[in-house]
């Protein structure tokens, strides 16, 4: 069949801790892919940290620019999600990062180094998770329909990312060509 270069444009959707950036950086590694983030079209949003499309009418908008093949949706639970995004704590003096799940400090909430308090950064704290996971929920439910109305939104659904992971694989497999026949279902 040879190598077609047919572009395949895809949008990755998923609330803020979902896993976007984990499978996006997979997809290109497995697939002849070129990951263009939201960052790279709207470099202004992301410095606001607004993702893209949050709403219907950047969705109609980006639509008409580019016609958009398949929209994959990362659903993992806000429980979840707020789990991993409240577990991180920093060490103010020096920047040193802790994360309760995978790399937690020898004593809870205590610098390994100093011994002194570690602090959690305004934007993990549970009660603005919880505002940033229903803000993301209410934009992005048009935006979603919208896409399900035009039959191009796949929704994965689980709680850990590699196990997510091999059915956006398979589902992709239909789609794109692979980079190599050997390349692997494993992240």
């Amino acid at each position: 069949m040879g190598a077609s270069a047919r572009l395949l444009r895809a949008v990755i959707m998923g609330a803020p801790g979902s896993g976007k950036g984990t499978v996006s950086s997979r997809i290109t590694k497995h697939f002849a892919l070129k990951h263009l983030s939201s960052g790279d079209l709207l470099r202004d949003n992301m410095l606001r940290g607004t993702g893209f499309p949050r709403t219907l009418p950047q969705a109609e908008a980006l639509d008409r620019a580019y016609q958009i093949d398949t929209v994959i949706n990362l659903n993992v639970p806000f429980e979840v999600i707020k789990q991993r995004l409240t577990a991180r704590w920093i060490h103010p003096a020096s920047g040193r990062v802790y994360n309760i799940e995978f790399n937690p400090p020898k004593a809870v909430g205590i610098d390994d180094l100093t011994g002194e308090p570690l602090i959690q950064r305004d934007d993990d704290k549970p009660e603005t998770v919880v505002k940033r996971l229903k803000a993301y929920e209410v934009q992005t439910q048009p935006v979603l329909e919208y896409y399900q109305r035009k039959g191009v939104l796949e929704t994965f659904s689980g709680t850990e990312t590699d196990k997510i992971w091999p059915h956006v694989y398979a589902f992709l497999q239909t789609k794109v060509p692979q980079i190599s026949r050997k390349a692997s279902v494993t992240p």
